[in-house]
């Protein structure tokens, strides 16, 4: 199978969904990779690590496509790559759908078949997306904790306080992937933490493992009364496939300090705040009712090394299969991949996709 590795064209995307060494591993087994010239660069993997693993690099982005049987991503295909996709080529990306109504409808249109990996679960787990979500999770504390600082309009409260001055309020929604990691970070730092969650078992697992965090059952009446004395909230809230529910409206926002910031991690599945819109690495942050937002859409993207080698490790094992197999017989070997499967055949086969967009659809028959 022609494996094709195009550039991500996406702002301030740096990452790159193969290392060298995933390549190399693919040309032995007999398959072809295709490699858009700089596609490593941003990551720290020039074209000649690629060359020497034995892979083929173009200059063209569309020619890549249109060599490739099986494209493998890092993130979701922008307009000017719609048209670039063809009946029967496999896409292999993070997708999420739910998001975005207009790419749902130009991946039916282009008859590609189209896997995300935020949809593969295995044992109520997301192995696609963990590592994204932990490095989403860790940086969601830094990014806070820097715009906390006055010169950015913050509220000048260092996160983990000094001697006699009590620490900084972190307040996490979600205790999953990405929740557990912010709250870890801000934990180190010296921040008081607190996470909401609404499952028991997660929260004993949680009370458990954080010595120092408190744990929190996820209601509005809860939040409603830790909200003015925050002053860092991270939504870290899933709902695999489907648009991330809307916990906090502008009303209890408004109810928060001016100055005290949001991190938005579920912002690629639309975001768990009313006043969230996503941001790009460019022009990170806005103001809303005094409260800072940070809500880039491709957060891991910034620390585009360790993302990389953090997303190939997991999901080289699929490519592999997809690439050895075909789609039919990957799912045979791997029933998981039957879930990662969104589009195909010019057919909606999510149903948390079809419901946040009121579209039909029907289940995968590979």
């Amino acid at each position: 199978m022609i494996i094709g590795i195009p550039k991500e064209i996406k702002e301030h995307e740096y990452r790159v969904a193969l290392l060298p060494s995933a390549a190399y591993q693919l040309i032995k087994r007999g398959h072809t990779v295709v490699v858009e010239r700089g596609a490593g660069v941003g990551a720290g993997y020039p074209d000649l690590e690629y060359e020497h693993a034995g892979a083929k690099l173009v200059a063209a982005h569309a020619a890549l496509f249109e060599q490739a049987d099986l494209i493998v991503k890092v993130k979701e295909p922008l307009p000017a790559e719609y048209s670039l996709l063809r009946p029967g080529q496999l896409l292999f990306t993070y997708l999420h759908l739910a998001a975005s109504k207009p790419l749902t409808e130009a991946l039916l249109k282009s008859g590609a078949t189209c896997i995300a990996y935020e949809t593969i679960e295995v044992n109520r787990r997301l192995p696609l997306l963990e590592p994204m979500s932990e490095i989403a999770g860790r940086m969601s504390v830094l990014v806070g904790g820097y715009f906390l600082a006055k010169h950015f309009g913050g509220s000048g409260v260092l996160l983990g306080g000094v001697p006699g001055v009590l620490p900084g309020k972190v307040v996490v929604l979600g205790g999953g992937a990405s929740g557990i990691n912010a709250a870890r970070m801000a934990q180190g730092l010296g921040a008081d933490v607190t996470i909401l969650e609404v499952d028991l078992e997660r929260m004993r697992f949680l009370d458990i493992t954080l010595h120092t965090a408190h744990t929190l059952y996820s209601s509005e009446a809860h939040l409603m009364d830790l909200l003015p004395e925050v002053d860092l909230l991270v939504g870290a809230v899933l709902v695999p496939g489907a648009l991330a529910p809307k916990l906090i409206n502008r009303e209890m926002l408004a109810r928060m300090r001016p100055g005290s910031v949001l991190v938005d991690i579920a912002i690629d599945q639309g975001g768990c705040a009313e006043t969230s819109r996503a941001t790009t690495h460019q022009n990170p942050v806005y103001v809303e009712e005094g409260v800072t937002h940070y809500c880039v859409a491709n957060m891991p993207g910034a620390y585009a090394r360790t993302a990389t080698q953090a997303l190939t490790n997991v999901t080289y094992r699929y490519v592999e299969t997809l690439a050895d197999l075909g789609l039919a017989e990957a799912c045979h070997k791997q029933p998981s991949l039957l879930g990662g499967i969104n589009v195909l055949g010019g057919k909606l086969t999510h149903k948390a996709v079809a419901e946040a967009h009121a579209m039909d659809w029907s289940a995968p028959m590979v």
